[in-house]
Formats: C-alpha cells, sequence, structure tokens
C-alpha cells in the first residue's frame, strides 16, 4: 500500500477468514497484514504464523521467547493492507466501512492516477517505500547510485526490503549477476566428484609422499583421502567465515564512491533485499575465480596430489555452502533440528545482528573470534 494512499477498513470476520498458505493475514493492534508472501521465509516456519492467522500478533512480536528486531517491524510494514473496523457489527458502522473503503479507492484512483496494469506491477505490490523520499530511485538501475549515498549508505543497505533490485542497466550484465540455485550443483558438483575419483585412484597407486627432508618422506595411503577430502572442507569453513566478516562486511569510507558501489555489488544488495531468490548463490563465473585462487594456495604449500585432495574437499565445502545459504532463506527446516537453529541465526544476522553471525553453514568460527550472535535477554 502506497504512504500516501487511504486505508482500507476489514471487519474481525473478513480478517478471520483468510487462514490459509493461500491468503493468511494477521493484526498487530488494530492494522492488517497480509502476510501470505512472507510464510515461506519466516525463520520459525509457516506453522507458527498458520496457528495465528486472524489473529493479533502484538504479544509475538514484543516476546518472550523472541523479540523482534526494528529492521523486522519495518519489514513487517510492507505487507501492511488496512485496518480493523471493530464496530463493523451494526448495520450503521458496515454502510461506514463501505463508505471509508469506497472513499479510499476513489482517493487512490484520482490521486495517483495510475493504470490498473501499473497498480499490479512488482514495484507497487513489494515495495512500501515512497519513490519521491527514498534515497534512491528504485526505476532506475542502483549500482551506480548507491555510492552517492556517503554516510547514509551503511544505514540504508541494511534496512532490508521485501522487492526485486535490478542493478544494471545493460540486460547482458544485469542477467550476469542472476543464478538459480539449481546452476552450483550441475556445475560443480560433476567436478567434485571426477577430481575425488582422479584424487583416490592416484593415491591408491602408492607413489604419493610428502617430502618433510631431503632424506626423509612419508608415503600417502589411500586411506587418507577423506581426511584429506575432510581438511580441505574445514579449510573451506574458515574462508567461508573470512570472505563473509572481511571482504562482504567491511564498512567502506563514506567519502569513496566505488568502495561503496564494490560492496553493495558484492553482499551490500543481499541485505537489501534478502529474499532475492536470483541472487542468493553465486554466479559459477564469479565463483571460479575464489575456487582457482582456493586451488593456487595449496598447490603452493602441498604436494600436487595433495593439494587436489584437500581441495576438492573444500570445493564440496563450497557447494554445501551455497545450498545451505538458499535454504536459510527459503526452507521450511524441522523445529528443534540443526537448520532450524541456522536459519533462525542467520535471519538475526540479516535484522538484527550485522556485526556478528557471520558463519552460515556453522557456528564454529563466530566462538573464537567472538562475533557469536548473543542469546536473548529478558
Amino acid at each position: 500500500m502506497s504512504p500516501s494512499t487511504s486505508p482500507r477498513f476489514f471487519t474481525e470476520r473478513e480478517v478471520a477468514r483468510h487462514c490459509t498458505k493461500d491468503s493468511c493475514w494477521v493484526l498487530l493492534g488494530t492494522r492488517v497484514y497480509d502476510v501470505t508472501n512472507f510464510l515461506r521465509m519466516h525463520p520459525g516456519g509457516e506453522a507458527l504464523i498458520l496457528r495465528r492467522s486472524g489473529k493479533d500478533i502484538s504479544r509475538e512480536i514484543e516476546g518472550p521467547p523472541h523479540r523482534h528486531s526494528e529492521n523486522a517491524r519495518r519489514w513487517m510494514e510492507q505487507y501492511y493492507i488496512g485496518e480493523l473496523d471493530r464496530d463493523s457489527g451494526s448495520e450503521e458502522a458496515q454502510t461506514l466501512r463501505e463508505r471509508r473503503n469506497g472513499h479510499s479507492h476513489t482517493e487512490k484512483n484520482s490521486s495517483q492516477k495510475l493504470s490498473s496494469e501499473e497498480e499490479d506491477s512488482m514495484y507497487n505490490r513489494c515495495s512500501p517505500v515512497d519513490p519521491d523520499k527514498d534515497l534512491v530511485d528504485w526505476r532506475k538501475p542502483l549500482a551506480w547510485q548507491v555510492g552517492h549515498l556517503r554516510e547514509k549508505y551503511d544505514a540504508w543497505v541494511h534496512q532490508p526490503v521485501d522487492r526485486p533490485i535490478r542493478l544494471f542497466g545493460n540486460p547482458f550484465l544485469e542477467a550476469s549477476t542472476k543464478t538459480s540455485w539449481y546452476w552450483v550443483p550441475i556445475v560443480w558438483m560433476p567436478i567434485v566428484i571426477y577430481l575425488s575419483w582422479r584424487c583416490y585412484t592416484t593415491l591408491a597407486k602408492g607413489m604419493s609422499r610428502i617430502e618433510v627432508t631431503s632424506d626423509l618422506s612419508i608415503p600417502v595411503h589411500k586411506s587418507l583421502f577423506p581426511a584429506l577430502f575432510m581438511l580441505g572442507w574445514f579449510l573451506w569453513s574458515f574462508i567461508e567465515y573470512c570472505i563473509h566478516r572481511f571482504v562482504f562486511h567491511m564498512k567502506p569510507p563514506a567519502h569513496n564512491y566505488y568502495l561503496i558501489t564494490i560492496h553493495f555489488l558484492l553482499h551490500g544488495q543481499h541485505h537489501k533485499s534478502p529474499f532475492d531468490g536470483s541472487r542468493l548463490v553465486f554466479p559459477p563465473g564469479l565463483a571460479s575465480f575464489v575456487v582457482g585462487l582456493f586451488y593456487l594456495m595449496l598447490t603452493s604449500v602441498l604436494p600436487d596430489i595433495i593439494a587436489m585432495s584437500v581441495f576438492v574437499g573444500g570445493l564440496c565445502g563450497y557447494v554445501v555452502y551455497d545450498m545451505i545459504h538458499y535454504y536459510l532463506h527459503y526452507g521450511s527446516p524441522k523445529k528443534g533440528s540443526y537448520l532450524y537453529s541456522l536459519k533462525a541465526y542467520h535471519v538475526k544476522h540479516h535484522f538484527e545482528h550485522q556485526r556478528s553471525g557471520f558463519g552460515i553453514t556453522t557456528t564454529f568460527w563466530d566462538h573464537p573470534f567472538k562475533t557469536l550472535i548473543p542469546d536473548e535477554k529478558f
């Protein structure tokens, strides 16, 4: 709903009827929200919202067990559709409500002068922002605008919205920044399988050794391949943490247009629109640079086949990382499971604790580096 549009009014009976996955409404006091599109995204799962459909969720928003952040409350406003008319039981109130709604539609049509096709566009459906007051022009590509926000950029980029982002005007450039999740396993898993087979069969020949000194070398048996593979996976988890913390979450200087732009292209756009499904995984072309750097780093310190064995474990860890990251945004893990706790942890990172909680597949590295998201205390 546009900020300038008068609210519609609904009866309690109307709100109560919307209690399914196809149409789910909730209340915050007398404010009515259509959260149908949010069900899949909710960290606590669909069931928690569906059980409260048609009801006031003010107590759940305030907590315990979880007090929702300011960003979460701001996010909620994107689904606002009108007000509850508590006096709607009488015939006179019903007539008044109809007049209000009719007046609202008339005012909307006369003031905005938008066609029905424009009203149904993705821009109007998803965004509560006022295009005339927001810091950027959402009708234009954002990549070349964000650098001009300067000191306002950090606060703006960490106020998430549920709407698509266009980075570039050029269709080819724009398409190159989007990737469906399934391309990650399609591209990388055949490489993982082939390299795993090659490493194992090479080690099985019994010719691989680690040179300790000119007179001493240690043979590497094929039975060590699983250990080398898991070592690579473990190393990737550390790289994943470092990239997320020190690259993706660098705070670009307010005066540097180019660093702000780079930050937005790398990760800022994901925090601004965290549920843009086409930008939740890395395009294989861009990921190949990180993968190649990881391989060169290993080959510089380890013999070829040993380095390859560690590398393939790290590559598999990367694929799992990207798949888990996508699932944490769009999946509905079972309550009490490991993925359920990861999903809640990651959503807190997006909405409240952007300077901590950098682990995606594990919170292991957040402990020694003291970036663990603290438990809530009431």
